[in-house]
């Protein structure tokens, strides 16, 4: 764990100086869920660079933060080394296995399941790469230090994050969302502070698309909207209305789809609501 001294620096907008061991222990603190789905937040020396499991994947924010997605697939235990100058600290973190339910969907128009048309096929080409480019945001931002709130005021679960789909009788991916039923336009609301990074009223899939991204590739997604109220380029506040619920898309009813990426790392976002615990 991070030293108190050096928190409470922090805190009080001090400059702390960390220690200049080969393997410091204290330069490396982990909170959130170290679960498939799940992400772990660290906190270390300012402007470190992460590598996970031997790979340098990103670089801590200027009051060093830091986040690291676990996919569905995710191993069961992934390592962590951080280093700033001659400064190293390193921990290997088990991690929990998820458990992924089977999960059919019927009666849902061919063309969202396996189109064939061409020029569908060009549109969809098209929505591709403007998804690609909003989930390639990279903001120096760690607006997921403090965790998220739910994006609803009142739901109900209809679909689990990473169920295996079944989708017309044909086996699909798993879903990496979590879908929210709804009335339609229920607000829909940012979890945290971010940059929106993709808005699009009218996608073949996902209908209305919002993508925000809190920090270093955290990105989180709201599909099927029924209204979008913000725009690419433009920052939201942590309760802003972003849109609302809707049942545009690949959709059998009104509901909010909700992902959570970083990187090209799938991530539940329901477990990283609250404040995030010490790991």
């Amino acid at each position: 764990m991070i030293g108190r001294r050096s928190l409470l620096a922090g805190a009080l907008g001090l400059a702390a100086v960390p220690a200049r061991a080969a393997d410091d222990p204290e330069g490396l603190a982990l909170f959130g869920r170290a679960q498939q789905g799940g992400a772990l937040i660290g906190r270390t020396w300012p402007l470190a660079t992460v590598f996970v499991d031997g790979e340098a994947l990103t670089t801590a924010s200027r009051e060093g933060w830091f986040l690291v997605g676990l996919d569905r697939d995710s191993a069961a235990s992934v390592e962590l080394v951080v280093r700033e100058g001659r400064s190293v600290a390193r921990r290997t973190v088990d991690v929990a296995p998820g458990a992924f339910p089977l999960r059919r969907i019927d009666g849902l128009p061919p063309s969202t399941v396996e189109p064939q048309d061409p020029v569908l096929l060009e549109r969809i080409a098209r929505e591709v790469a403007l998804k690609t480019e909003g989930f390639a945001s990279r903001t120096r931002d760690d607006a997921f230090r403090d965790g998220f709130d739910m994006p609803l005021a009142s739901w109900r679960v209809s679909s689990e994050w990473g169920a295996q789909r079944i989708l017309n009788g044909t086996p699909a991916r798993p879903h990496y969302g979590i879908d929210l039923a709804a009335p339609m336009g229920s607000p829909i609301r940012a979890p945290a502070n971010g940059l929106v990074t993709l808005a699009e009223r009218d996608l073949h899939f996902e209908g209305g698309l919002t993508l925000i991204d809190h920090g270093q590739g955290a990105i989180t997604a709201y599909l099927h909207q029924s209204r979008l109220d913000v725009a690419a380029g433009q920052r939201v506040a942590r309760g802003q209305t972003i849109g609302a619920v809707g049942m545009s898309g690949r959709a059998t009813g009104p509901h909010l789809c909700w992902r959570m990426r970083w990187r090209d790392r799938q991530m539940n976002p329901a477990l990283l609501v609250g404040r995030p615990a010490a790991i």
